[in-house]
């Protein structure tokens, strides 16, 4: 009984969490719509803007907008306010000559309080390429990182957790050695005698907490879901709170003046720990394996799937870390955007930089991938992931929704698991 009230608990706490990453409605809604559907042109054309701004669904009258349109996360090209006419106004955007992405902004006071939205526009998204260069030796780098972590041993430890468990799944906690610390994730495998395929689980950005994916266990399929920073992931929330705000705070750019020394050296080599770990499982049935996450979740996909030929599959949201020097080129870069600001682009950081960018992972992705994200995403810029999403030379397929910032919605997570499973489970 304990048990199922537990996963109705944490069932319910999983929908609240999709629907809050959701923007809220506001009263005041402002629209901003390209003229083209899908939102997408060939460059050289000019885009058209049109913003719309609706009260109680009815759109208001000869109220002014305040516009900017420019490269997404960059300055604006032009800053301008408009009256809204029968409810519309409409804006031609300057030319855009190059592949990329334009972003229109528009907000409107109502009653003293402000109200924002924007869209993106792409012009052959196609034919963006990355900024960042391959380094000559990135896959010797890597090749001998490898081989320096097949010299530790695994040592796995794996602490039952019955509370999480279900009369389908067991559900334990992991440990295993890395280089440099341990990685420790959640494990879900069916109780069921049998071999099952295995689904990699790995995290967005942040310090938090994890619960495993006991519903694709339950399926058939062995989850692994693990954290990167070296610590338990079944504490309480206060100690991950303490350390993003204190040992782990800014992570991402730790030691990025060293290539060897960088903080996502032992995270990209933890993942391919972790397909150590799934291959080691008596359950496994020795072929099929997925990786899986969204934006730091979605680069470390696409990581592992490079770095690791025993990856049959990758589906990705919205992968960070991609193309990161592209604001050292007039456009934006990816996230953490480490380089927008000038204390960071010293040319060893950089240097270290192009070891680490997915953009020179996707190049060497042979297995089938599942991609998605949308023009509006507001933490990887689109111009940074098509740059990466174009250089893969494996199977692939991108599924765009266009409005989608940082986020999904439902369709997309269903479209992604019915992906998986039919290639899993086939």
């Amino acid at each position: 009984m304990k048990n199922r009230l537990f996963l109705l608990c944490f069932f319910i706490l999983s929908i609240c969490l999709q629907v809050f990453s959701q923007p809220a409605r506001q009263l005041v809604q402002v629209i901003v719509t390209p003229d083209k559907s899908d939102w997408t042109y060939e460059k050289g054309e000019q885009a058209q803007f049109q913003i719309t701004v609706l009260k109680n669904n009815v759109p208001l009258e000869g109220i002014d907008v305040k516009y900017g349109i420019g490269p997404e996360l960059m300055d604006a090209w032009e800053e301008k306010t408009v009256t809204l006419k029968e409810g519309i106004a409409t804006i031609k955007a300057t030319q855009f000559k190059e592949a990329g992405f334009l972003r229109c902004h528009a907000s409107v006071e109502v009653n003293g309080k402000t109200y924002t939205s924007y869209a993106t526009a792409g012009f052959s998204p196609e034919q963006i390429k990355p900024t960042t260069t391959l380094p000559s030796d990135f896959e010797q780098f890597w090749d001998g990182a490898k081989a320096e972590l097949a010299k530790i041993p695994m040592k796995p430890v794996l602490t039952l957790i019955p509370e999480r468990c279900t009369d389908k799944v067991d559900v334990y906690h992991v440990s295993i050695d890395n280089i440099k610390g341990k990685i420790y994730g959640i494990l879900c495998k069916p109780k069921a005698e049998g071999k099952y395929p295995a689904i990699l689980h790995v995290p967005g950005a942040g310090i938090r907490p994890y619960y495993g994916d006991v519903w694709s266990a339950e399926n058939g399929i062995i989850t692994f879901q693990i954290g990167i920073h070296g610590i338990p992931v079944n504490l309480e929330q206060k100690v991950y709170d303490n350390l993003g705000a204190g040992a782990l705070n800014g992570y991402q750019t730790a030691n990025l003046d060293n290539r060897d020394n960088y903080y996502y050296k032992r995270v990209y080599l933890g993942c391919v720990r972790a397909v150590d770990f799934i291959e080691s499982l008596d359950c496994f049935n020795g072929r099929d394996i997925a990786v899986t996450g969204g934006s730091q979740g979605g680069a470390l996909s696409i990581i592992t799937a490079a770095l690791d030929n025993r990856i049959d599959y990758l589906a990705a949201f919205y992968p960070a870390l991609s193309d990161l020097t592209g604001y050292l080129h007039g456009r934006a870069g990816g996230w953490p955007h480490m380089f927008k600001d000038n204390f960071t682009n010293k040319p060893e950081k950089v240097e270290t930089s192009k070891y680490y960018d997915v953009a020179n992972f996707a190049r060497f992705v042979k297995v089938p991938g599942w991609y998605s994200w949308g023009y509006n995403d507001n933490v990887c810029p689109p111009t940074s992931m098509h740059a990466a999403y174009n250089v893969i030379p494996g199977p692939k397929e991108l599924h765009l929704f266009q409005e989608t910032q940082h986020w999904t919605f439902p369709e997309q997570q269903e479209q992604k698991n019915n992906w998986l499973f039919q290639n899993l489970l086939k």
